[in-house]
């Protein structure tokens, strides 16, 4: 069974492992903490992300981030972020949600079943009337798992496709 959870003390292990193999930048979804030690996970990484999605000791221009894992039974098989709302640079930038999906678990449907996961979450929290994503012109799965899910291309520059997903939920 799939399904999402927040970022939490109780699945430390688990989420330490997927975040220390997610590498560093992944089609633009940076990961401050790859190959983070366990004790760095547990004392800085993890206080830091629940921290953010209660928008606590957020940095200067930064607003606040819920960290969501993708479960597949008892395995992560990725991560989802959702920004709260959003900043000027996030508004021509990263967008509402970014997400990852471990490299062995790409092609069998779970970006997209992960991002309708996360877009229910999104809703009860985003105040804006759509959703604001960003892609890579190079990464088309991912470009199909934002379309799949309603989104819309608004946009698009030499690098980038900028894809807008109603928010029924404001």
């Amino acid at each position: 069974m799939l399904y999402v959870k927040v970022a939490n003390t109780a699945d430390l292990e688990k989420e330490w492992q997927f975040v220390r193999e997610m590498p560093a930048d992944e089609n633009g979804l940076t990961n401050a903490w790859f190959q983070v030690s366990r004790e760095d996970f547990e004392t800085k990484a993890l206080p830091r992300m629940i921290a953010c999605g209660e928008g606590k000791d957020l940095p200067e221009g930064h607003v606040p981030e819920t960290f969501l894992f993708l479960w597949d039974d008892d395995r992560i098989v990725g991560q989802f972020r959702i920004r709260h709302y959003l900043c000027e640079s996030l508004r021509t930038g990263a967008g509402h949600i970014g997400y990852c999906v471990g490299k062995n678990d790409r092609g069998k449907g779970y970006g997209t079943e992960g991002l309708r996961l996360t877009l229910e979450e999104a809703r009860k929290i985003v105040p804006e009337h759509e959703f604001y994503l960003r892609v890579n012109r190079d990464n088309p799965a991912s470009l199909r798992v934002m379309l799949k899910n309603g989104g819309r291309i608004v946009a698009e520059d030499a690098g980038k496709y900028y894809v807008r997903i109603p928010n029924p939920g404001p």
